[in-house]
């Protein structure tokens, strides 16, 4: 197996990737009665998050860092429901000019942070808002491999998503 180290990253965003959100509220499952949702009055729609994404989030050949809003509360509300351990967490910088420009040339406010981040490592970025404008970002700006793939946020992570996400993960950096 490959050194830790070495292996790709796998930036992953929450809501829209792993609690899908948009549709009409009768067309998600809810997972509660699987397991033990402390914490869910406090976050309702922790019941949508499917508990097979852990095990399947943990096969995939990469690191995997959230990369969300959520920050530390990743660890504490969504990890266990997932049955992951504590996944290292994106700190997010605080505001400034750059980030307004991003966003006014479509940018996400994400995109510079995860570059830094993988300080050149191959990575993958997991997110519902990932545009053309952020994978051309990207290419110029990081030199190793990344795959930006765009979740629909109404339906989360599925099958095709997987499949892409670990032939892509698997192929030799």
């Amino acid at each position: 197996m490959t050194d830790p180290v070495q292996r790709p990253l796998l930036f992953l965003d929450i809501d829209g990737p792993l609690i899908p959100f948009g549709g009409a509220p009768e067309r998600y499952p809810t997972f509660a009665a699987s397991r033990d949702l402390s914490g869910a009055a406090a976050h309702p729609l922790l019941t949508r998050i499917n508990p097979e994404h852990g095990p399947r989030l943990a096969a995939l050949p990469c690191e995997v860092v959230w990369a969300t809003t959520w920050m530390d509360d990743a660890n504490e509300c969504i990890a266990p429901v997932l049955g992951l351990p504590p996944l290292p967490v994106v700190a997010w910088p605080d505001p400034s000019d750059i980030d307004d420009q991003d966003v006014r040339v479509g940018r996400h406010g994400k995109t510079r942070a995860l570059v830094a981040w993988a300080a050149g490592r191959p990575f993958a970025w997991v997110d519902d808002e990932v545009t053309d404008t952020d994978r051309s970002w990207v290419a110029a700006h990081h030199p190793g491999p990344a795959l930006l793939h765009r979740v629909d946020p109404s339906v989360g992570l599925t099958d095709g998503d997987y499949a892409t996400l670990d032939s892509w993960l698997r192929r030799p950096f």
